[in-house]
């Protein structure tokens, strides 16, 4: 099933968008929407495709393949990746770790970060996207944070192997304009508590990742699903710890099944694979989104 490499024209822009799969499972309906539309806001830019296969348990090689010849199938193509390479590899979180641990380093000298053994469901969900219609985390509270000082600044090389959070600044709204959404705002401490950038296991969070990632990439657009959009708000504070420009961000409409559920792979929603398998085409599952 595995097809060569594509061709895609040379950018004529400075827009760079990026395809950030999670190799879980195969990619349904919901996702080829979603990566057909950064694929259509890329078609003057450049397009990365980066595989965030973080949660180890969970991602697998076959279905990182499974990925790529997926959506070339669906005609959808990018300049840099696992399998191009490019000048901003390499293309695979797990391969990125080192640089995951200095913008930790840099999170912590600013003090915008602290040592925390309070974790819970969190901690087990930090690596992966939290999806606004999963069980909400409940917001850390302020009284667990530690006093300022109590703690040594890491200067040594490294990753640690502890939590931390990222403490928020209470009450304050984080707003944003979202290119599909339109004006948002999430106020800290309100919507959203502490949250975990480094997980025990010496693993980043799925926020520390992204927001590092597209940083290093230069991504200017980060095109995904709207269940993100309350990840954006945090994103935008570690953006400011950092000193650096948030990039535009675009969150497309989820595709739901018949009860208005979000598809998802955890509900065991149909795979792109499958409708391909069944003999549609391409156009056909354009044409059901």
């Amino acid at each position: 099933m595995s097809q060569p490499p594509h061709n895609p024209p040379a950018a004529s822009s400075g827009y760079r968008g990026r395809l950030a799969p999670t190799p879980s499972g195969h990619l349904h309906i919901g996702h080829a929407r979603t990566f057909w539309t950064a694929f259509e806001r890329a078609r003057h830019g450049t397009l990365v495709m980066r595989m965030e296969d973080l949660d180890a348990p969970r991602c697998r090689a076959e279905y990182a393949q499974a990925v790529l010849e997926d959506l070339r199938w669906l005609g959808v193509d990018w300049h840099e990746g696992p399998e191009r390479g490019g000048g901003h590899g390499p293309y695979c979180q797990r391969e990125r770790l080192d640089w995951y641990a200095e913008v930790w380093r840099r999170l912590a000298a600013a003090g915008a970060v602290y040592p925390s053994p309070h974790s819970r469901k969190d901690v087990e969900r930090a690596v992966r996207a939290p999806h606004e219609e999963e069980e909400r985390e409940p917001i850390f509270p302020p009284e667990l944070r530690p006093p300022p000082g109590s703690w040594e600044n890491p200067a040594a090389a490294g990753a640690p192997q502890e939590n931390w959070r990222f403490r928020v600044p209470d009450g304050e709204a984080i707003r944003f304009t979202d290119g599909a959404c339109g004006p948002q705002c999430f106020v800290a401490g309100r919507d959203f508590g502490d949250f975990l950038v480094w997980r025990r296991d010496g693993l980043p969070s799925y926020e520390l990742a992204v927001v590092a990632d597209d940083h290093a990439m230069a991504i200017t657009e980060v095109v995904r699903g709207e269940d993100l959009l309350a990840s954006t708000a945090r994103q935008i504070l570690l953006y400011r710890a950092l000193g650096w420009t948030p990039p535009a961000f675009y969150h497309c409409p989820l595709v739901r099944d018949a009860e208005g559920r979000r598809l998802a792979k955890r509900t065991d929603a149909v795979s792109l694979r499958e409708l391909r398998n069944a003999g549609l085409t391409p156009d056909d599952v354009r044409r059901m989104w």
